[in-house]
């Protein structure tokens, strides 16, 4: 027993050296930036190294949070003063903190292990791997910031890291655009963050979240941001709560700003793993469960028009049923996965505004596992394809890829929310019933039980258009398993996918419970509220009966043939198919106001300010000439001509300065002659 202690005060990372866990990868990334093209090996053994090293920190941190899950350990420090202070960063280290951080790192080192067998013929991939380091830290600093400002700093790092990995291969214009419409997208987000965080400042004089009773996310803090009262009657804490959720509809693709998402699937694949699973997206959540205590601040209050959760409750239930619509009518096999995570996302926001941030982190840990193994296992079929990504041109893979297969097929029935082995459906169940339990509205329980049934549907047809029937394309005729560093990550994930789920199922809740900062165990029985987990399990059943009679049943012969759906319902398919027209909406309105405004920019850039400036310019130097004739002619003409005549009379008065005596004599001798003679001239008259 005391050899087990003494390991487990090893297994212990205090929270002063916390930073450790995002430093690693950064230094990875360095030192990625400084190989040469050649030294691909180095470049993905030292960014793997420093996942791993980060995961068993991460292991030691969750050790140290798990001893005190009630507590918020802190370490707080002096970045630089401003003039009336300090400015105050920190790290800041709890149960949430450090299961993201376990699930940040565990999931990024599969997926980097994967990258080594799928990027091993690109050219670039030391570049890739910096970049994926980058992104890893900035993900990691994100996790264990105590203060906002210090969270907003490594956030913007992760839209930087996000661009360079989204537009990997610039050279494609797709990837180019796509990178650009990620960084320009999430900005507008990232500016109500920005708004919310210098309000906060202003009204509570610090960006700390926990600071010994002074932390904004603390009741003395919080209290006075209820008190007060903005436009429309808000209170100041659910103003700044909606500012701060900008943020999170942006990073992680949320109505209306979820139409970058998509598009993002341009970078490797690696990269949409990374990006959907355990990073990005996932910031948005995280963001929104750390700061809930803000979010939540105002429910008290009966007399406020509206209430931060609300909103995020409704934008949550929308973009649920909205991405999972949209997933039923795509054909690239990593745009389906990616209007699947819109929904899933969706289901997490959903969580967070009917009141439970743990159902939501829970849905979080689960999610990230489950679509990395989806978006690897899709990579993996796009590298044994020869990087075929149309389901309508795969098929009969299920023979010659049984592991890729095998592990996909877990994902899809976690994702779709398959009773009672997988996690997706327990961390599903914990949204639903969460959802029941809101006196808010029942919208939200019907949009998230509609999503259930889309979910089984389009995830049953994915499977069925790439696994099953006859190869549709001679890339999908010839296609085979994937070497073994792609297909133990997607085995690892499969058992994560699986086994994550028992964490938290309602007869033992430990996982929730730890997030809550409880350090017992109260479960209850699966009887309770079991009528809503069977209408669940009917609705999955529903969505996967129906995928398999229209699918399965008819499997598509050729890669022309029309889609089932699309033959009997061709408007609503082609709709759906364009992504109900958000980006041609968006074209239309804020895109041609862009252009108009870039427009009229440049008139008053060419004719007026440029006029303008052509005319003060013109007047300068007219002035110029003005000045310099003044100046040469007049000024210095005047002078000058004064000095040269001042020069010659000098000349003349030097020529009779002789030296000679006589010569002065004679000089006054002729003077005084001619005195006389004045004198007697003047006496004679």
């Amino acid at each position: 027993m005391l050899e087990l202690g003494a390991f487990l005060r090893l297994m212990t990372l205090p929270v002063h050296l916390l930073w450790l866990i995002a430093a690693l990868p950064l230094l990875a990334a360095g030192i990625g930036a400084l190989t040469p093209r050649r030294g691909r090996a180095l470049a993905a053994g030292v960014a793997i190294a420093a996942m791993a090293l980060s995961f068993l920190l991460s292991c030691a941190a969750l050790a140290t949070a798990l001893a005190q899950p009630a507590a918020h350990l802190v370490h707080n420090f002096a970045w630089f003063d401003l003039g009336l202070g300090p400015l105050r960063l920190g790290w800041l280290l709890d149960p949430l903190t450090a299961f993201m951080c376990v699930m940040v790192t565990l999931v990024g080192l599969l997926i980097f292990v994967f990258s080594v067998g799928y990027m091993h013929a690109d050219a670039n991939s030391t570049r890739f791997f910096c970049f994926m380091s980058v992104f890893a830290a900035a993900m990691l600093g994100v996790l264990i910031a105590n203060s906002l400002l210090l969270l907003f700093v490594c956030w913007e790092l992760v839209g930087l890291a996000s661009y360079l990995l989204i537009g990997f291969w610039f050279h494609k214009p797709a990837a180019a655009a796509a990178a650009k419409k990620a960084f320009i997208t999430t900005r507008i987000g990232d500016l109500g963050l920005l708004l919310g965080m210098l309000w906060l400042y202003d009204s509570t004089g610090t960006l700390l979240f926990f600071d010994a009773g002074n932390g904004v996310l603390e009741a003395g803090a919080l209290g006075a941001l209820t008190a007060q009262t903005t436009i429309g009657g808000l209170a100041v804490s659910t103003a700044i709560g909606l500012l701060v959720f900008c943020g999170a509809i942006g990073k992680s693709g949320q109505f209306p700003l979820h139409v970058w998402l998509p598009d993002a699937m341009e970078g490797p694949t690696p990269v949409s793993a990374l990006i959907h699973a355990a990073t990005m997206v996932a910031a948005g959540v995280f963001l929104v469960a750390r700061v809930y205590p803000l979010m939540a601040a105002d429910q008290a209050l009966a007399h406020v028009p509206i209430h931060a959760l609300t909103v995020v409750a409704f934008i949550g239930a929308i973009t649920a049923l909205m991405g999972a619509m949209i997933a039923v009518a795509q054909n690239d096999i990593k745009r389906v996965l990616a209007f699947s995570t819109v929904s899933q996302l969706g289901y997490m926001m959903l969580a967070l505004g009917v009141g439970s941030w743990v159902a939501a982190i829970f849905h979080l840990l689960t999610h990230a596992f489950f679509k990395a193994l989806l978006f690897l296992g899709a990579g993996s079929v796009i590298h044994a394809a020869h990087h075929e990504q149309d389901i309508r041109r795969l098929g009969g893979l299920r023979g010659p890829m049984r592991t890729t297969f095998a592990t996909f097929a877990i994902g899809m029935m976690a994702l779709s929310g398959v009773p009672f082995l997988f996690s997706g459906f327990w961390s599903k169940e914990a949204i639903l019933h969460a959802a029941h339990a809101w006196n808010g509205s029942s919208l939200p329980l019907f949009a998230g039980l509609a999503a259930v049934v889309l979910t089984a549907f389009y995830m049953t047809r994915l499977v069925a258009e790439v696994f099953f029937g006859a190869p549709r394309s001679e890339a999908a005729g010839h296609a085979h398993e994937s070497p073994p560093t792609m297909t133990i990550p997607l085995i690892g994930l499969a058992v994560g996918a699986v086994l994550l789920g028992f964490l938290g199922t309602p007869a033992y809740p430990w996982l929730q419970a730890r997030l809550l900062g409880e350090t017992e165990v109260h479960g209850h029985s699966l009887l309770e509220g079991g009528g809503l987990m069977m209408l669940s399990i009917v609705l999955v059943a529903l969505g996967i009966g129906a995928g398999w009679a229209i699918y399965w049943r008819r499997l598509r012969a050729t890669a022309t043939a029309l889609d089932p759906l699309e033959r009997a319902t061709p408007r609503t398919f082609a709709a759906l198919a364009a992504r109900l027209g958000f980006d041609e909406l968006y074209a239309a309105t804020v895109g041609r106001l862009s252009n108009a405004t870039a427009a009229l920019a440049d008139a008053l850039d060419r004719h007026v300010w440029d006029g303008a400036i052509r005319f003060l310019a013109r007047l300068g130097e007219f002035t110029g000439v003005v000045s310099r004739e003044t100046d040469e002619d007049m000024l210095n003409g005047g002078f000058d001509a004064g000095s040269e005549s001042l020069r010659g009379t000098g000349k003349l008065y030097s020529r009779a300065q002789t030296g000679e005596t006589h010569g002065y004599l004679r000089v006054i001798a002729i003077g005084f002659v001619l005195l006389v003679l004045i004198v007697m001239m003047g006496g004679g008259q």
